[in-house]
């Protein structure tokens, strides 16, 4: 259910979740701002994103890091601009919950794109899109915050926004070069009032390497313990000033390659058990449709023998589509940047950034099995074979479920080009004041194509099959060879045995679909953060920023036209376009009241608020509001309140109906009737009424239910509120601890989604809700389930809290050895949903949606332990999700007779690296899930667990090495 239900920084640094130094400048171009060096020989113990001493390329690294060291222990407090807010700020005086990632600690885990190593962050939800998700998401690696979906959180880069794809409608993290990286700022609050719709859950801001003088060339490889999973990358940068420091180009790239796992190379996820988890007495895996061809007659339920006869239908007869199908998707991805400055005077810096990235990722699923037509075709929504039909074994009219195996699997490729450019310039105005006009260009295309989805009605013309009623779909079937005859390279084929190679060649087909996103974005930004100074003793400074933006995105889904028509056997699907433009302006304020005051060594309010102006839905204003106040040096209080709003994304508003597969299962089907307990005999006598004998039948879709999708042009603006209260610690008695704890509460209304097929059809057989029947539609003469409309609706309400404790400590041991300690540790308080508008609220806070493999643990953890002695570094890395208990989304499960699995346990994993520094090498080899831990099985009818959550361990233990050199 859920939000879907409705899919040289060194390796001791710390993650920190307060606000440390950062060297982003409000003037950044400045002739006396320090230059960026390779991530490898950031000063020890930083944890910005870049040097904060000016690092020339003739001074040795030995002493680049005696002045870091000299500046870090001396205290010296650093003016920073951290996400949040368009202001600066010292360290830890901000009251934005913000965790701060380094370049150094995305790498020391062997990550090889963003969104795998986000995937371990506990505020990072499981409502995304993950690499180790191979049906449907175009190879693209979305992410999302605290599991409220992955369009409710806003994607910056360089704290403006880029293209995203045009496919998932969110930012690709798998476009990004992880060795650009400097730190990524993840904003666990909302950002709606600063940074415009869809930061409702928080901003994850990416900074990238910019005014770079020297050059580095970075080499990574790895594999699995078993030798698949092979992964590689090259990257390199190199930057030039000119005009005596004046300009700056820089320019990086990389290339990135990672195979893909097949799913029967993993034992615990193949054979891949289908049948609801609770009651283990009769498990069923596989598919109920075979290569071989299923044929159910009134009389019989018949497996064809290959030879032209049939005998009886089995349980071991089911096809196991775990052998065929891939576990973890195929990437390659290409990428150049480019960086310029010039600094003309200090009232004139013109700038230019561009990114570039080609994703070429490829995954393979199971042949393609046939049942009958795809909405909306008008061809035969049943596949009969007449009695009379020549070579009918059964001498009965016989319903055919076949897998088409002479097709061969199905492979879906997608490639992806998305850039984003970016011209500008910044200076300074007058007596403080700044500021930054740019224009951004973003563009992405998408296109896919999948082998092996079939052509209906070529089929039937190989069959030799006519509909009685030509465009009816509920029309009988009659053999006539002659369709056959008359059509160019058709083979009369017989159902019974297997198509020859010129018979599936002729009634095989490849799909290709094309997606297109556009981004124009002129933005016009100003500060100045010394306004005034307060006129009373011990006051502080106001800070004054403002600025204006003018946004349009337009986004475009072209299906391959037969797919459109219906006329395949893959999900059919309708063209989509659309789009917005909005005008918004934005103002904050930030007064010091106190300063080194008697218990108030600090005290700040912080006041943010934007206006909207929408061309599709008028004007909206979000604000928020904070406090931030330290009585003493030691220990810091702090608070934000604020509001949200998120419009309709061109998929909700304008999505063409579609036809896909959810995972859910039949009510009606025999296994799943019987786990309903005290209301079985509803659901049985329900199905009765509709002829279906729920004691008897089996579902055709193996765990999986035909729904129809679609866009909701009367669908209203999502608002929220959220707050959060917390405090940061740090004792001067224990010099480099830092500990903070959050507690958060986000609450959003008129929430946009659809309800989930499986809650669907559970309000309708259990009696809960019969209005829903209305949604569902079945074959007449089969009673197997056509499909279940779930179109985008303001279903209702999501409340969810928690708390964050996160904890940081540096120690120097020696005059050589480091000692550092993190840990950052989330417990869900609450996750209540309301899939109606004042209906009842559900507690997910703990559960596994174990249909669709995501969930809400109430426990998540991530340490790290790290030992620096020279040049030598070692760095422990420890992972914790919580055990969850199974849920279908109205219910938890229940055992059934004592037996089966309703929930998951408590799962560890954990990594080593050890890095090494050589002159101007760095070298570094780990190994990520050491122990080789297996992910826990979960009945998700698909690969036997969880990608969303477990899908790092999907590859199991994992061995890299990375070579870097600088220059």
């Amino acid at each position: 259910m859920g939000l879907d239900a409705t899919a040289s920084a060194n390796a001791q640094t710390a993650t920190s979740t307060h606000h440390r130094a950062s060297s982003h400048r409000t003037f950044s171009h400045a002739k006396t701002a320090a230059k960026t060096t390779a991530a490898t020989q950031a000063p020890v113990g930083t944890t910005a994103s870049v040097a904060s001493t000016p690092a020339t390329p003739t001074l040795s690294a030995q002493v680049n890091r005696r002045r870091a060291v000299a500046s870090i222990d001396a205290g010296r407090s650093e003016s920073v601009v951290v996400t949040g807010s368009a202001l600066s700020t010292s360290n830890n005086q901000n009251a934005n919950p913000v965790q701060i990632v380094t370049s150094k600690q995305i790498e020391q885990t062997g990550a090889t794109t963003l969104g795998d190593y986000l995937q371990r962050l506990p505020s990072i939800g499981s409502s995304g899109t993950t690499n180790s998700q191979t049906n449907g998401t175009g190879g693209a690696s979305c992410t999302d915050i605290r599991n409220l979906g992955q369009n409710r959180v806003l994607v910056l880069v360089d704290g403006k926004r880029a293209a995203i794809n045009g496919n998932n409608s969110c930012f690709d993290m798998n476009t990004i070069n992880v060795h650009q990286i400097a730190s990524v700022e993840i904003l666990k609050d909302g950002g709606s009032e600063l940074y415009g719709a869809d930061a409702v859950s928080g901003v994850i801001n990416i900074k990238l390497k910019h005014n770079l003088s020297d050059g580095n060339i970075t080499v990574r490889g790895g594999i699995t313990d078993v030798g698949d999973g092979q992964t590689g990358m090259i990257s390199g940068y190199k930057g030039w000033n000119f005009d005596h420091g004046r300009g700056n180009v820089t320019v990086s790239g990389s290339y990135m390659t990672q195979s893909g796992i097949k799913q029967n190379s993993r034992s615990w996820a193949n054979p891949v058990q289908i049948n609801d988890p609770a009651s283990a007495s009769s498990i069923s895996y596989g598919s109920s449709i075979p290569t071989a061809g299923r044929f159910i007659t009134d009389s019989g339920d018949y497996l064809a023998t290959g030879t032209g006869g049939v005998r009886n239908f089995t349980k071991s007869d089911r096809y196991n589509y775990g052998n065929d199908q891939n576990l973890t998707n195929s990437l390659t991805n290409a990428t150049l940047g480019f960086d310029a400055h010039y600094d003309i005077n200090e009232h004139f810096t013109p700038y230019l950034n561009f990114n570039y990235s080609h994703r070429n990722s490829s995954t393979t699923m199971a042949a393609m099995p046939v049942s009958g037509s795809i909405y909306p075709s008008t061809l035969p929504t049943t596949l009969y074979i007449p009695a009379d039909y020549p070579g009918n074994p059964t001498g009965e009219d016989a319903v055919m479920y076949k897998r088409m195996s002479e097709w061969g699997n199905r492979r879906s490729e997608t490639a992806s080009d998305t850039y984003t450019g970016i011209a500008g310039v910044k200076g300074a105005i007058t007596h403080g004041w700044n500021y930054d006009l740019s224009y951004s260009y973003g563009w992405n295309q998408v296109m896919s194509q999948t082998s092996g989805v079939g052509n209906y009605a070529k089929l039937l013309q190989t069959y030799g099959l006519e509909q009685v009623e030509p465009g009816n779909s509920d029309s009988a079937l009659i053999y006539n060879p002659s369709v056959c005859n008359a059509a160019a390279g058709c083979v009369l084929s017989n159902p019974f045995t297997k198509l020859s190679s010129a018979a599936a060649a002729y009634s095989n087909y490849t799909s290709h679909d094309h997606y297109y996103y556009q981004l124009r974005d002129l933005n016009l930004r100003i500060n100045n953060n010394h306004v005034v100074h307060m006129p009373w003793k011990n006051g502080g400074d106001l800070g004054i920023a403002l600025g204006m933006e003018h946004r349009g995105e337009q986004l475009a889904y072209h299906p391959d036209a037969l797919v459109e028509s219906g006329q395949t056997l893959t999900n059919s699907a309708s063209y989509t376009g659309g789009g917005f433009n909005v005008t918004e302006g934005y103002l904050e304020g930030k007064a010091t009241l106190l300063h080194n005051a008697f218990l108030a060594k600090d005290l700040t309010i912080d006041a943010q608020g934007r206006y909207s102006e929408y061309n599709t839905f008028g004007s909206a204003k979000n604000w928020k509001a904070s406090i931030n106040w330290a009585p003493i040096q030691d220990i810091r209080f702090r608070a934000t309140l604020g509001t949200s709003y998120r419009q309709p994304n061109v998929y909700e508003l304008y999505g063409g109906q579609s036809l896909g597969y959810a995972s859910a299962t039949d009510p009606c089907d025999s296994v799943q009737a019987a786990s309903y307990g005290a209301k079985s005999a509803t659901v049985a006598a329900t199905c009765a009424k509709q002829g279906i004998n729920s004691s008897s039948f089996t579902s055709a879709y193996s765990g999986q239910t035909p729904t129809l999708y679609g866009g909701n042009s009367k669908l209203k603006p999502e608002t929220g509120r959220t707050y959060t209260i917390g405090t940061v610690i740090t004792p001067r008695w224990i010099p480099g601890l830092s500990a903070s704890v959050e507690y958060w509460h986000y609450t959003l209304k008129n929430m946009i989604t659809y309800l989930s097929s499986q809650y669907i059809m559970d309000q309708c057989y259990t009696g809960a809700n019969t209005n829903y029947c209305s949604a569902i539609t079945r074959v007449a003469s089969t009673g197997q389930i056509n499909s279940v409309t779930s179109t985008y609706a303001n279903i209702g309400g999501l409340k969810t809290s928690g708390i964050d404790f996160d904890l940081d400590y540096r120690i120097r041991v020696t005059a050589h050895d480091v000692l550092t300690l993190s840990n950052n540790f989330q417990q869900l308080v609450s996750y209540l949903q309301q899939n109606e508008v004042g209906g009842q609220w559900y507690n997910y806070a703990g559960r596994m949606m174990y249909q669709s493999g995501y969930g809400m643990p109430r426990v998540r953890d991530y340490a790290t332990v790290g030992w620096q002695h020279g040049p030598v570094g070692v760095t422990y890395m420890m992972n914790y999700i919580g055990g969850m208990r199974w849920n279908d989304g109205t219910t938890d499960l229940t055992r059934a007779n004592g037996y089966g699995r309703t929930s998951t346990p408590g799962i560890f994993s954990h990594d080593v690296t050890v890095t090494y520094r050589w002159k101007t090498w760095n070298f570094q080899g780990g190994v990520t899930n050491i122990l080789d831990k297996k992910p826990p099985f979960v009945a998700s009818g698909t690969d036997n667990s969880a990608s969303a959550l477990y899908g790092n361990l999907y590859m199991g233990r994992y061995v890299f090495l990375q070579a870097g050199v600088n220059f």
